[in-house]
């Protein structure tokens, strides 16, 4: 039972019936002009529904009434874009306006019969309603009383479900609109991406460049290496807290422009944490890497930070090759460094799948693994 008597207990059952309502208004200041013809208002709303903005209206009103409180409540608040949807408001409001006269016929008429039938067991005549006049007086007609009740509670519940199914169906999002959403929450996962690999390629970065520099000061155990090893220690966090920083304002802040990222002109900082961290490393570029587009240098950059990562943190203080080339349409980074004693598995860790992705995202490719006693990062992304 108190299963069965629960709607009576939600505001959205109170809401949708005001929702229901509402069409009727229209439809009672009609009646006071022409008597006659109650079906003007439902054939005016056939020019009104083409209007694009009514679409909008009848949307933010369904939401605020049929679904309150639903974060997705599949209706949609845009103006009409196509005479698709034109045509959908036409038919919604028409919709609406016949839900909403059984309504509001459910709402009056069925207490009157209650008040009614109830009058005619108290063993009093008849009001004088249609249909209603011919009832004697009866006691037995007490049991009747309740039913017109019950067939009121299942109206104003089962016209509420439905008007709500028909704005869903009607009002919901056009296949543009869905696709434009579609296309919205991709972007938002390519961002989300895009943020963790940031923060996985300069914070995984540091603290690699951090504990292998450590180790190295308390194992050398002489006082000038270690004043140079915490000096790249200070550098290399000092870079990460500002990329951190930047991450995080465009977190914060939506509309906030994503600021200046490395690229491929501000190797030497990687290079020297590198040297630092007591790697041997013999860089060499080829080309004009200041003329290679920014989306591309900044890729570029990462995938050669998170191949030199690596290196520290599986090889350790190894020599290593760097080439960085750009010849024709093609930018080519190749990191190289002896092979370690324990491989990395092939496709394993996450660094070695964000240079692939990175590499990928550009239309471009990339290799790791070993290549002529040498484990190999070469990655070749295309300028245009």
């Amino acid at each position: 039972m108190a299963r069965f008597l629960r709607p009576l207990l939600r505001g959205t059952t109170y809401t949708r019936l005001l929702h229901l309502w509402v069409p009727m208004l229209i439809v009672s200041v009609w009646l006071f002009i022409d008597l006659s013809t109650p079906w003007v208002p439902a054939l005016l709303l056939v020019p009104v529904g083409f209007l694009p903005a009514v679409r909008m209206g009848e949307g933010v009103q369904a939401r605020l009434l049929l679904t309150p409180g639903e974060e997705e409540p599949g209706i949609s608040v845009t103006p009409s874009a196509t005479w698709r949807d034109r045509l959908r408001t036409v038919l919604w409001l028409e919709l609406r306006m016949v839900l909403g006269a059984a309504a509001m016929f459910a709402t009056v008429w069925l207490p009157v019969v209650t008040y009614e039938l109830a009058r005619c067991a108290w063993g009093q005549a008849p009001s004088g309603l249609p249909l209603l006049d011919r009832l004697p007086p009866e006691r037995a007609y007490a049991l009747l009383v309740p039913l017109p009740l019950l067939a009121l509670y299942g109206a104003v519940v089962g016209l509420g479900e439905l008007v709500t199914a028909g704005a869903r169906r009607l009002l919901g999002p056009s296949a543009a609109e869905r696709l434009a959403a579609l296309e919205e929450r991709t972007e938002q996962l390519l961002e989300r991406t895009r943020i963790a690999r940031e923060l996985h390629d300069s914070i995984g970065h540091a603290l690699t460049v951090a504990v292998v520099q450590a180790g190295a000061a308390r194992a050398a155990g002489d006082p000038g290496f270690t004043d140079r090893a915490l000096e790249a220690i200070e550098e290399t966090g000092r870079a990460a807290l500002a990329d951190l920083e930047r991450v995080l304002g465009v977190l914060r802040e939506s509309e906030r422009p994503a600021g200046a990222r490395p690229t491929l002109a501000d190797a030497d900082r990687l290079l020297g944490s590198a040297r630092a961290s007591g790697a041997t490393v013999d860089a060499e570029v080829t080309g004009s890497v200041a003329a290679v587009p920014g989306p591309v240098s900044r890729e570029g950059y990462r995938i050669l930070q998170e191949a030199l990562t690596n290196v520290l943190r599986h090889a350790g203080a190894v020599p290593v090759r760097v080439r960085v080339s750009v010849a024709g349409s093609t930018l080519a980074v190749e990191v190289r460094n002896p092979l370690p004693a324990a491989l990395p598995e092939p496709g394993r860790g996450s660094g070695l799948r964000g240079i692939r992705e990175r590499a990928e995202l550009l239309g471009g490719s990339a290799r790791t693994g070993p290549d002529q006693g040498d484990w190999q990062v070469r990655a070749e992304l295309p300028l245009g």
